[in-house]
């Protein structure tokens, strides 16, 4: 069956308004509050299975969850000046407790790498402490003064899962990096969305760190989008807050840092990466519901009564079975109508009963993404939704990365990059030398915005901008 995918891409602005209002996942733009908006009921759902997904894989590797204030003292946020100055025209402040003006202005946390440390130094004295890895899942805030877009652009990020570790070593810190980036390629991977990994160029890197790495999808519009980041922070926060450690010879030294963070985005991208026409395609293993039981009425209201009382015995079949499953027996709605709801919502299995089904003691299974079904015998209806899931599940995570592998080509020259990103969009990756004034000049040239490098050089070619030799591959493209 051919699904339609046209407004999916060429409007996927729209389309995404569309889904997360209609479906009602999250109400943006009526709070009146710019760049905030309110998690529904369904999207809350999604963004708690998603929470689950990324605690569990923490939990499973040390880390430990913490909870800190809101609140960040003034003096606190600039005890580190390079971070600061990185979020100073970001950070909200609170300046009032009632009507009595605060000797101390406090910041509506951006992100809690000084007050995360301040802890730490009280916490952590010595290298048998050591490694400590910490978590929290939390809202930040921060000023966009660009247009916002819901979930991918707000100024408050109501779904901030940033990581703090602490070290007795640079290398110790900087396989606690790579291990971070593992942990997100096997998230992202879970949840069936592709991704680039580049190390963040100089100017572009995270203020107060020693370097950046970074995980970034295409968007259906041609649009790349960071998805996570992690950072080796070095001694910059250590020392800015004289904090040290005590190592087994006895001696005193600065301890390094990362830190590492996902938000809303991922949520975004979850709902966006699989679609058509009718909505969303959301990947079992985070749906909220993963299958919903459609009676079809029959010619009589007897018969009709039969088919909803065989639909609640699937129902409670597939819920006995630990599978997310509800049963619309609404009489207000015909099954057309009924359908569009729940593709709309991306459900990604349909049970259809009718008389027929009761008859034969059978249901008949359709599939959210390709709308193809097949008839099952009542008895293998568990085993046989499981498989078929497994199946939805390795389809949506290969048409994905197929479709984003499609999308990142390498070029030769910036005409063609320019070409390239002004139309259909997606990464380009080109030659550079390696030099902060070609990276420049080619985000200039082609009014786009440079991603970074793989993590493993890869030096073929001549620099774009300078035509020396090039030393790695620079990976550029429209972000939001």
């Amino acid at each position: 069956m051919k699904v339609s995918r046209e407004k999916w891409t060429s409007n996927f602005s729209e389309w995404f308004d569309w889904v997360i209002s209609e479906a009602e996942i999250y109400d943006y733009g009526r709070y009146p509050v710019k760049g905030s908006g309110v998690w529904m009921p369904y999207g809350f759902k999604i963004r708690q299975n998603v929470i689950s997904l990324i605690r569990k894989l923490l939990d499973e590797t040390g880390h430990e969850e913490i909870l800190f204030p809101l609140l960040v003292p003034e003096e606190l946020l600039k005890k580190e000046t390079e971070h600061i100055k990185g979020f100073e025209k970001e950070v909200f402040w609170v300046t009032h407790g009632g009507e009595e003006k605060l000797e101390t202005r406090f910041a509506l946390r951006p992100t809690s790498e000084v007050a995360i440390t301040l802890m730490e130094s009280l916490w952590i004295k010595g290298y048998t402490q050591l490694p400590r890895k910490f978590y929290q899942i939390v809202s930040v805030f921060r000023y966009e003064t660009k247009a916002t877009r819901p979930m991918i652009r707000v100024r408050e990020l109501s779904t901030f899962k940033e990581a703090h570790t602490v070290h007795e070593t640079f290398e110790d810190a900087s396989r606690q990096v790579d291990e971070a980036v593992e942990i997100y390629s096997k998230f992202f991977d879970l949840l069936g969305i592709p991704y680039l990994i580049s190390k963040r160029p100089e100017w572009d890197k995270f203020a107060g760190a020693e370097y950046t790495i970074a995980l970034d999808t295409i968007m259906p519009d041609g649009r790349a989008l960071q998805i996570g980041t992690a950072h080796h922070l070095g001694q910059h926060f250590t020392k800015a807050m004289d904090y040290k450690i005590q190592r087994a010879d006895g001696s005193l030294v600065h301890p390094h840092q990362t830190s590492y963070g996902i938000s809303d985005r991922v949520i975004a991208t979850v709902i966006a990466i699989n679609g058509d026409d009718h909505g969303p395609v959301l990947t079992p293993v985070v749906a909220p519901i993963e299958g919903v039981v459609i009676p079809i009425p029959a010619k009589t209201p007897e018969d009709t009564e039969k088919v909803v009382q065989y639909a609640k015995e699937i129902t409670s079949t597939l819920i006995s079975s630990g599978i997310r499953a509800v049963l619309d027996s609404s009489n207000d709605r015909t099954p057309g109508e009924k359908y569009y709801v729940w593709e709309l919502k991306g459900v990604p299995i349909r049970i259809e009963v009718g008389m027929r089904e009761l008859s034969s003691g059978s249901v008949f299974l359709k599939r959210r993404d390709t709308l193809e079904g097949k008839t099952v015998k009542r008895e293998d209806l568990v085993k046989e939704f499981k498989n078929l899931e497994d199946v939805l599940i390795s389809d949506l995570r290969k048409r994905a990365w197929d479709v984003f592998r499609e999308r990142v080509k390498r070029f030769e020259n910036l005409d063609e990059v320019k070409k390239f990103l002004d139309n259909k969009g997606g990464i380009a990756e080109v030659p550079w030398c390696g030099s902060e004034t070609c990276g420049l000049s080619i985000e200039e040239q082609v009014q786009g915005r440079v991603l970074g490098t793989p993590l493993k050089p890869e030096s073929n070619g001549k620099c774009v901008v300078c035509g020396k030799p090039s030393a790695n591959i620079l990976r550029i493209a429209k972000t939001y």
